[in-house]
């Protein structure tokens, strides 16, 4: 066991994989001699050379581009993007390209090319540095889509995003780098598209991902404190989503809450909802309740507090809920 926080974990991840495949290689802006924005890559282009930890030119979508290519080529390339409000230059090359290739080519080529985005808010950043755009990819078809929330996951869902065939997008939540974890080297765990469920509960239950867990488990604490018997499942995988340990929590405690940072109108926390009412019905005590942000562009850095669900905005919900 060693303690790192989520950003080493990640980096000690994708040295692993550099290390284990030689067709493994890097890219993104200023990912090598400056080890990327938030340091994630710090210290791998001088173990590695500049041939397999790439700095690439500022065009997000030449740096997919690119990778599609290298993988139709045999390689397995890991994307950067510095920031999630700059991957929409993108969005085409990964919804539209990388996506449908094994589909369009009746299986005959796959596009195993993992993108590591940094994700969500609470950092006091500008314009474009704090959006939550994953229901847009969720929404096509083709592309699987994992979030860590600690330091274990970081550490393991990197490398089986990279064993993946598939192309996998990896939503890294920027304001939880730096969350300290113990991660076993070892031993993996779970499977990287499977949810987790953190906490034992009787009374409700609450779905997170990425950012929004940590806030999960305290409100889950807090209500504790009150009384009352919370679950805590971390979904992990946007997708593909585990409906199973979902539906299994639902069927146990009866109740339901979705949190999650990106805005509520749209966001997966609405699929969840109705997939739950479809195979749960029977077993809600109260309908499924949803917390997120709001449907507005991601605010200034000044009220980013206001916009971001807090430990508060999860507890009205879980007695709205309770109040059934």
């Amino acid at each position: 066991m060693a303690a790192m926080t989520i950003a080493k974990a990640i980096t000690a991840g994708l040295r692993r994989t550099l290390a284990d495949d030689r067709k493994t290689l890097l890219m993104g802006e200023d990912i090598g001699a400056l080890g990327g924005v938030y340091r994630v890559t710090e210290g791998l282009q001088a173990e590695f050379g500049a041939d397999r930890v790439v700095d690439t030119p500022l065009a997000e979508s030449g740096i997919i581009g690119t990778a599609i290519g290298l993988a139709m080529r045999g390689y397995r390339p890991i994307c950067e993007i510095q920031f999630d409000g700059f991957v929409f230059p993108a969005f085409n090359q990964i919804t539209t390209q990388l996506a449908k290739m094994h589909a369009r080519t009746s299986g005959a080529i796959r596009t195993p090319v993992v993108v590591r985005i940094p994700y969500g808010g609470g950092i006091g950043s500008v314009e474009h540095h704090s959006e939550s755009p994953e229901a847009l990819f969720a929404h096509t078809a083709g592309l699987r889509i994992i979030t860590p929330s600690n330091a274990h996951d970081a550490y393991w869902m990197i490398q089986q995003a990279v064993d993946s065939n598939d192309p996998v997008i990896v939503f890294e939540p920027k304001r939880r780098y730096w969350l300290k974890g113990e991660v076993d080297t070892e031993r993996a765990g779970r499977d990287a598209f499977s949810a987790a469920v953190l906490r034992e509960g009787t009374d409700a239950t609450i779905v997170a991902y990425g950012p929004l867990v940590p806030v999960a488990l305290a409100a889950a604490q807090a209500a504790e404190e009150d009384g009352h018997s919370v679950e805590v499942v971390d979904l992990r995988s946007i997708s593909p989503i585990d409906f199973d340990t979902v539906t299994a929590s639902v069927q146990k405690t009866g109740r339901l809450i979705v949190a999650h940072e990106a805005p509520t109108f749209g966001g997966i926390g609405g699929e969840i909802a109705a997939r739950v009412s479809e195979r749960a019905f029977l077993s809600l005590e109260a309908p499924v309740l949803r917390v997120g942000g709001f449907h507005m562009p991601y605010p200034i850095a000044k009220v980013e507090e206001q916009y971001l669900p807090d430990i508060d905005r999860i507890l009205e919900a879980l007695d709205r809920s309770l109040a059934y």
